[in-house]
């Protein structure tokens, strides 16, 4: 890929510029934020660790919007930060009057850009951004699952003592307290882990699964998670700019998937050149439809249209 753009330049921001250029996932890399100077001097940081990681890729940064020509995938890190005791839904209201900012210049500078929501509320402002720029669904996704499931495959590695190389898993739903860990879909090599953990110890993964940022951000105080979320922006980013065809669990606008229409959440897509390609249905137990159903009712409460 040309060229990457990434708005908000913040910890979480900064954190992605660097692993984005360490990876050389693009030739140029953009860092767009309110401070000139600031994202100037975040820029240059990370440029001059190329001789030291052995990239090519140029990095600037700046608050001139007009950065943005060319991008063709732009990642939105821009955004007010939870603090502790604070949902992601109380971000709504703050963090989409961000966004429309965001699209007013993405829209103007990078018409044909893929777009890659990062703030909070994801869901919400994926969905936003999609009504917002009338943009075809699979040019617009967002982090969610990818981050929950690392966290729920850190766990089941903790509590097991297996190696974490050897565990995948799968998150999906909302991206918050009504998010739906699956244990049938979560493997150690291709074993489900029910067959290497009792229903108790499995119970206690999902619960530290949905607790995970928080309690990240409860222990930290003065910021939430940036490393874990900028791994796991790297990993969705390399999949598009690599046409790799993998099966994420992202929030993606879904048009009948999973039973529902006119909303954004997390499933698990194929992630190629093209964006979301397409939505993955899994075979849902009678309990799992149910979890799916009351985290997509969530979401429906936090953009403030019922079911």
């Amino acid at each position: 890929m040309r060229k990457i753009a990434v708005i908000g330049p913040g910890r979480v921001g900064e954190a992605t510029a660097q692993l984005l250029a360490q990876q050389s996932l693009c030739r140029e890399l953009v860092l767009l934020g309110l401070d000139d100077n600031a994202a100037r001097g975040i820029a240059l940081d990370i440029q001059e660790s190329a001789p030291l990681f052995g990239f090519d890729t140029r990095v600037n940064g700046g608050a001139d919007p007009r950065l943005l020509g060319g991008a063709e995938l732009v990642i939105v890190t821009a955004g007010q930060p939870r603090k502790p005791g604070m949902s992601r839904d109380q971000l709504r209201e703050a963090n989409l009057a961000v966004l429309d900012a965001v699209l007013a210049d993405v829209m103007r500078y990078a018409p044909t850009a893929m777009l890659l929501l990062v703030s909070n509320p994801v869901d919400v402002l994926t969905y936003h951004a999609w009504k917002q720029s009338g943009w075809p669904r699979n040019r617009i996704f967002g982090l969610s699952g990818v981050l929950d499931g690392a966290r729920m495959a850190s766990f089941v590695a903790q509590v097991s003592g297996y190696s974490v190389r050897d565990i995948t898993a799968m998150v999906i739903g909302g991206h918050g307290d009504a998010m739906v860990p699956l244990p049938a879909y979560t493997c150690v090599n291709g074993i489900p882990i029910r067959y290497v953990l009792d229903p108790a110890a499995i119970d206690k993964i999902i619960d530290h699964t949905r607790r995970g940022g928080a309690e990240i951000l409860a222990l930290k105080q003065s910021s939430s998670a940036y490393d874990s979320p900028a791994a796991a922006i790297a990993v969705m980013a390399e999949a598009v700019i690599r046409n790799r065809k993998r099966i994420l669990p992202c929030v993606a606008v879904l048009d009948g998937e999973y039973g529902q229409r006119d909303l954004a959440m997390g499933v698990p897509v194929v992630l190629g050149d093209q964006g979301m390609e397409r939505v993955v249905e899994l075979p849902l137990t009678e309990d799992e439809r149910r979890a799916v159903q009351a985290s997509a009712d969530s979401v429906r409460s936090s953009l403030g249209v019922s079911s």
